[in-house]
């Protein structure tokens, strides 16, 4: 018998468009995320260093934006899944230009280092918003565009534009603030998300479920718990980096501070770019099984890391091990929900990796002020192991039962 050969999408201009779009939308994601990655490197910096408050401090003033967006994650994925992707993020642009306005002023009022440190935490606070809505939006936007079939890769462009961001930011923060302080590093950092407003306008949205069915949240909650486990596991070694790798390095006097997220996010995006087609391929248990050992074993080469390039070696494997496990368990929480519950299922599950970027701030500074800053890899790592061996708790049940086909 015969048999009609398959279709090459690649060659299906309508393939090409949808592929198109979800470029340019990850382009102007890099760009707008820019501006909260600037902020970084530097908040820690300012906190401990111009306001000559302790590493707790320093902590929560990086968490406090992660805070925001954990509060606001099932918010922001109900507006998405009832009122649509574009005007969702549309919406969290604006709130990352406002909380770049208001950080700006605790630059200004440095004399006055509590009310500073106040003012700084409500400028994040409206980022972490901005972010929730921004975030959700995207996926939901980019998973609009070419379906859940490839939610994996949409997951895996979005993460390689944020990381991408992280990596680009953190070097660029360092620079502006020594060159324009930091109330001047949090102006050019409002002029991005600015730039991302104007980018969007022409861009089609993707159509939005006003009036669908709802259940409670906490059954969404309920399908999805062991997922974002897993990620909020990962998101600590992420935080660590991204909160205390600066700090080490000046800790220790070694050269290249400002490289410790730029080695992380050239790790990640490369492992994007070259294997984020992975979970669509052979499931997102597997991957993410693998990228947890190998961010397990970069978390614990920083803990012991003698000298600044082991360090940043280690920050590379990190940013190798972190890269897909997101997308490898958001592309398993896709294929458990239906099509209007994706965005606040998606919402909830992110939630997760924001509670580790929240508390491993100000948690990992409280270890840091009483075992060093290596200590805070060390449990960087520690959880990263305890997120395989969850994985790992996982993969049995769903073989036996089978997963729910993609709606």
């Amino acid at each position: 018998m015969s048999s009609q050969p398959a279709r090459d999408r690649s060659s299906d201009p309508s393939h090409d468009f949808s592929q198109s779009r979800l470029f340019v939308l990850a382009a102007i994601l890099f760009v707008s995320y820019l501006c909260v990655a600037i902020s970084l490197p530097i908040t820690p910096l300012f906190v401990t260093g111009t306001l000559g408050m302790g590493n707790f401090w320093a902590g929560l003033g990086v968490g406090s934006a992660f805070l925001a967006t954990i509060l606001t994650r099932s918010v922001a994925g109900n507006f998405v899944d009832g009122g649509g992707a574009k005007p969702a993020v549309a919406r969290g642009l604006a709130f990352y230009i406002a909380g770049g306005l208001v950080s700006l002023a605790a630059g200004l009022l440095i004399p006055v280092p509590w009310a500073a440190f106040a003012v700084l935490v409500a400028g994040r606070l409206l980022i972490g918003l901005g972010e929730s809505l921004v975030g959700v939006g995207v996926i939901a936007w980019g998973i609009g565009i070419v379906g859940p079939q490839r939610s994996g890769k949409v997951l895996a462009l979005v993460g390689a534009a944020l990381y991408g961001a992280f990596a680009a930011g953190g070097p660029l923060g360092l620079l502006l603030l020594d060159s324009l302080g930091f109330a001047g590093t949090m102006a050019a950092g409002v002029l991005l998300p600015v730039l991302g407003l104007l980018a969007i306008r022409p861009l089609a949205g993707v159509p939005a479920h006003p009036g669908a069915k709802r259940p409670p949240f906490r059954s969404v909650l309920g399908r999805i718990w062991l997922h974002g486990a897993v990620v909020s596991l990962q998101g600590i070694g992420f935080a660590a980096i991204g909160a205390f790798f600066t700090l080490h390095f000046v800790h220790e006097s070694w050269p290249f501070a400002g490289l410790g997220l730029t080695a992380f996010g050239v790790g990640f995006v490369l492992v994007r770019f070259a294997f984020g087609h992975l979970p669509d391929r052979i499931g997102g248990l597997p991957v993410a099984m693998g990228s947890l050992a190998v961010e397990a074993v970069g978390q614990l080469l920083v803990w012991s890391a003698g000298d600044p390039t082991l360090a940043l070696a280690g920050a590379f494997l990190t940013g190798l091990g972190c890269s897909l496990v997101f997308p490898a368990m958001g592309r398993e929480v896709v294929h458990l929900v239906e099509p209007h519950l994706r965005a606040t299922a998606l919402g909830a599950f992110a939630a997760f990796q924001d509670v580790a970027y929240a508390l491993t701030g100000p948690v990992a500074g409280l270890l840091a002020d009483r075992a060093g800053y290596g200590s805070v890899f060390l449990l960087g790592g520690a959880a990263a192991a305890t997120g395989l061996l969850t994985a790992l708790s996982m993969r049995r049940p769903q073989t036996a039962a089978g997963k729910r086909p993609a709606q």
